[in-house]
């Protein structure tokens, strides 16, 4: 497989993510991918190939992708964001302490409280935007679980001070990138030892696969990571590896439309009559805005977290009134989506009851505004 010799030779990531891991086959010339569905292999085989847990030559393709976006050394496919994110507490020892999010991902607070619960390690979460409280709890930590846009309240820490912050306490850091993409802002250039990614969203991009991985800089996390995949078994199959692939090829034009409707319809509904507040990082309005400006190169993601006027119920009307929209959960499909995601008692303790979370996908953002539009106004009796 074709790689790259020196840093000079780096591509651009909308390039990248067209040519990575995509040398055609070897043996027939084939531009897509084969697809290796197969749990073993013959012994000797030229390429090293033994058994189906320990590896695969989709995920090889897909990894070698993975590290060219992330610009790290090394990456591993994992069955889930969730089999990524227990794989690195995995590297925690018994007893040891983990500060994190504490109004982040919903899977990564439900892991480390459950941990936290059996006596496996320590956990404190705070508010990861705030860098003093950052600073204040990592006194004896073995690992700081960060992300680049808390998900689902889109705050923004500051990542290099933190992760700085995180190395004199002599800690281990984890970014989740999964929310802003390696095409916004890359946590590896600084200083982060850890990149997760649920590739079920952005990079898978359809809504039709379950995927996760790690990136890497050291090799020796990257072999004790590996161990875990392949003895605690959470690896990907080489369908989903194969339409993970596959689906981050239009990784670049998919999320520029993305980012772009996101960015309209924020300005729009921030000055809706119907609308109480709208947190987007490229709001001037956003707390966060000049820091993510400062951070995050390539945009603003394509997440909106937007409360509604009447609280709860208006919220779960305004998602069952929309016809574009679609009210799922997840995000990062080429549709959009929306949800109230205090419906969930996890997130309940976060977020405001009658906040939306919008996931904006690569629809014409009119059809998204009217839809919008018209759901509110039907919900407040002026339709």
């Amino acid at each position: 497989m074709r790689t790259l010799g020196t840093m000079s030779e780096r591509r651009r990531p909308a390039t990248t993510t067209v040519h990575a891991g995509a040398a055609p086959d070897a043996l027939t010339g084939a531009l897509a991918p084969p697809l290796f569905a197969t749990s073993t292999y013959q012994q000797d085989n030229p390429a090293g190939f033994e058994y189906g847990r320990e590896g695969n030559p989709v995920w090889d393709r897909l990894e070698s992708l993975l590290v060219e976006l992330e610009q790290g050394n090394g990456a591993l496919v994992m069955a889930s964001g969730m089999a990524a994110i227990a794989a690195v507490a995995e590297l925690v020892p018994v007893g040891g302490r983990v500060v994190g999010p504490a109004n982040g991902y919903t899977g990564t607070r439900v892991l480390l409280r459950r941990l936290h619960t059996a006596g496996r390690i320590s956990v404190d979460l705070v508010q990861i935007e705030d860098t003093a409280a950052v600073q204040a709890a990592l006194a004896g930590a073995g690992l700081l679980c960060l992300e680049t846009l808390t998900n689902p309240m889109l705050t923004v820490p500051d990542l290099a001070a933190c992760i700085a912050a995180a190395h004199g306490a002599g800690a281990l850091v984890m970014v989740d990138n999964t929310v802003a993409t390696p095409l916004t802002v890359r946590p590896l250039d600084l200083g982060a030892d850890l990149v997760v990614h649920s590739v079920s969203k952005y990079l898978g991009g359809h809504s039709d696969l379950i995927a996760g991985a790690v990136v890497v800089n050291d090799p020796g996390l990257l072999e004790r990571l590996r161990f875990t995949r392949q003895h605690v078994g959470g690896i990907l199959g080489p369908h989903e590896a194969w339409l993970a692939l596959r689906g981050a090829r239009t990784l670049a034009v998919r999320f520029e439309r993305q980012q772009a409707n996101a960015a309209e319809l924020a300005g729009r509904l921030e000055a809706h009559p119907e609308v109480a507040a709208v947190s987007y990082p490229g709001l001037a309005s956003h707390p966060h805005h000049a820091r993510a400006a400062a951070q995050m190169a390539g945009g603003y993601g394509a997440l909106l977290a937007v409360e509604v006027s009447g609280g709860a119920d208006r919220a779960e009307a305004v998602a069952a009134a929309t016809r574009v929209w679609l009210p799922a959960t997840s995000l990062g499909g080429v549709e959009s989506t929306l949800e109230r995601r205090a419906r969930y008692p996890v997130d309940a303790e976060v977020c405001p009851p009658g906040m939306l979370r919008l996931s904006c996908g690569i629809e014409d953002v009119e059809d998204l505004w009217e839809d919008l539009d018209a759901a509110l106004a039907q919900t407040s009796g002026r339709a």
